[in-house]
């Protein structure tokens, strides 16, 4: 069994990685703001993270279920028209294409 002070040690070297973890984009976060990669950064990676998130859950629904293929190309094509007509925001657009991706499982 390890000793008191080797517990000790091992949690303040833990302490000290989570504070620096946490601390260091705090830090640079004056230099980043001006940056153009961290605004393109920003302007794109929403888009390719939706983007594969849909691709994976549409490639589980359609192997898992081929009669539903069509049902997940009209949600998909809901989620995309209701993020374009109500200002880009993510939750209320991927909230109402699973909605009608469900009901339409479910009804049909």
């Amino acid at each position: 069994m390890p000793s008191t002070a080797y517990f000790v040690a091992v949690l303040a070297i833990v302490f000290a990685i989570t504070l620096a973890l946490r601390a260091v984009p705090f830090a640079v976060l004056r230099t980043l703001r001006t940056s153009a990669i961290v605004r393109q950064l920003s302007a794109w990676m929403p888009v390719g993270i939706l983007a594969i998130l849909a691709v994976t859950a549409l490639r589980g629904s359609i192997v898992a279920e081929p009669g539903t293929t069509l049902y997940a190309l009209l949600a998909v094509a809901v989620t995309v028209g209701v993020h374009l007509a109500f200002g880009r925001r993510t939750i209320l657009s991927v909230g109402i294409g699973t909605a009608v991706y469900v009901l339409l499982v479910n009804a049909g």
